[in-house]
């Protein structure tokens, strides 16, 4: 068996607790306007433009993204930071992308992950059949949460799918009792109304103190090239970086419930 990756990367300290290497799977049931991965959104290898500078010139080449790989493979490379992890506390994240959407080959890598005594963490968007989150969930010690839209009306217009499934897996996970961070991407004028506000408000009253951990994550404009060099087109919203004023009243808000906030990764 083999799954569709498009990254590994090691020494990461914003995928769950203590220093970590992230396996970035490839394929997304969720297309987010403000996606900062586009390149993880397909199910399958695609080109990308790469300019690469070769002493004054700079030349444009073209690159595969996405490459597949067994879990043994993936395994064998997140333990080349095993003294890492057990100095820091940290362990392996499985991002995407939607990890949940190579639920065989997750399930695998993560039992060879915890006979190898690895804490697990999984960053999901929560869109995936009850069936597979519950398998998931068995061999996972973190779920790191994304929270995109409330309103499900809007969260359909801008990632293209309800969040009525997401908002159950959620709550099936916290009756579960599974360890989650909850992360929001803020996106203003989007997800910082105050209709939203007062939605997010109601929700973690309702999972605290089960869920007491919470990220926001300020929008940025940082990956809006990647998708000239996949060939797609540029964003059909235009988003602006959320102000430090806001920020720090979103952050004061949700605190008052008791969570533990915290801006950024």
């Amino acid at each position: 068996m083999k799954g569709l990756l498009f990254d590994i990367r090691h020494y990461a300290v914003h995928d769950g607790p203590g220093i970590r290497t992230t396996v970035f799977l490839k394929g997304c049931p969720l297309s987010c306007k403000w996606c900062h991965n586009p390149e993880s959104q397909l199910p399958s290898p695609e080109s990308m433009i790469v300019n690469r500078r070769v002493g004054e010139a700079l030349h444009e080449t073209t690159e595969t993204v996405g490459y597949y790989a067994t879990p043994q493979e993936v395994v064998q490379e997140v333990e080349k930071s095993r003294m890492f992890f057990d100095e820091s506390g940290g362990g392996v994240t499985f991002s995407g992308g939607e990890p949940m959407m190579q639920p065989e080959f997750m399930d695998e890598i993560l039992t060879l992950c915890k006979d190898k005594e690895l804490h697990t963490a999984v960053d999901t968007c929560g869109y995936a059949p009850v069936e597979i989150l519950r398998t998931i969930a068995a061999h996972t010690d973190l779920f790191l949460f994304d929270l995109k839209v409330m309103d499900p009306v809007k969260h359909t217009e801008y990632t293209g799918t309800s969040n009525h499934l997401i908002l159950n897996n959620l709550k099936i996970l916290a009756a579960m009792q599974k360890k989650i961070w909850l992360r929001i991407p803020l996106i203003p004028g989007v997800n910082d109304t105050p209709e939203e506000v007062n939605a997010y408000t109601q929700l973690l009253s309702d999972l605290y103190p089960a869920v007491d951990h919470l990220f926001l994550l300020p929008y940025h404009a940082a990956a809006k090239s990647k998708y000239k060099r996949l060939g797609l087109k540029t964003d059909s919203y235009i988003f602006r970086q959320p102000d430090t004023e806001s920020l720090d009243l979103l952050k004061s808000t949700y605190e008052k419930i008791g969570f533990k906030v915290k801006i950024g990764g």
